[in-house]
């Protein structure tokens, strides 16, 4: 008999800066918490009131250039000028333990994964509803100066252009409905034939409980 225990499932949620996909990942986490989030590496230097190793790992462009000679990613890229990483060790202790990890990473990340795990990565783009309205929550953070929200909104265009790697597409517009879109496929990625072919193979050779 079967007793292959389904895969974890690898969840890419990315958008422009602004568009809301921290709030919804953190909804996400909050209903569902049994789902990992991948904490990333950066070079970037911690923001006031961020711990390192809760939001982000922080090391040093040295130590960052080293892990990467070291194999030590699965996926990794230059964003708003500092690196990003994600540890390979997180992602393939998931995957063989049938944990689902939560990514907040950006298309260059996701293109990654998705070219090394093709079965278990579901990509989801959060898309603003114009980008007049994304200046506008830029510009109600108050954390930016107007340069740095032009250099953003320039990004943005240029993220939003990748839109076609996705599998699927959220306009958050509001909060409520766009969450509503994004558990939604979460839960039916969940279900998808390759992930329950085991579960549908032992009920047909008459094994009644699974051994998970």
């Amino acid at each position: 008999m079967s007793s292959e225990r389904p895969r974890g499932l690898l969840l890419v949620v990315s958008s422009p800066s602004g568009a809301g996909k921290t709030t919804l990942c953190n909804r996400l986490r909050e209903e569902f918490p049994s789902i990992g989030f991948s904490v990333s590496y950066t070079t970037r230097k911690p923001r006031p009131g961020e711990t390192d190793g809760v939001e982000y790992h922080f090391v040093s462009g040295e130590r960052f250039q080293e892990m990467i000679a070291d194999d030590e990613f699965a996926e990794y890229a230059m964003v708003h000028g500092n690196m990003y990483g994600t540890a390979a060790g997180l992602v393939s202790t998931a995957l063989a333990n049938g944990r689902d990890i939560l990514f907040d990473i950006d298309f260059q990340g996701g293109r990654q994964l998705r070219r090394s795990f093709p079965e278990e990565v579901v990509l989801v783009f959060i898309l603003p509803p114009s980008l007049r309205e994304l200046e506008r929550r830029l510009r109600r953070r108050a954390t930016d100066s107007d340069e740095v929200i032009a250099q953003r909104l320039k990004v943005a265009r240029s993220e939003l252009a990748h839109y076609d790697e996705y599998d699927y597409l959220i306009v958050n517009d509001e909060l409520d409905r766009a969450y509503d879109a994004l558990r939604a496929v979460y839960v039916g990625a969940l279900h998808r034939r390759q992930r329950q072919a085991a579960v549908a193979q032992q009920l047909i050779e008459g094994q009644e409980e699974l051994p998970w």
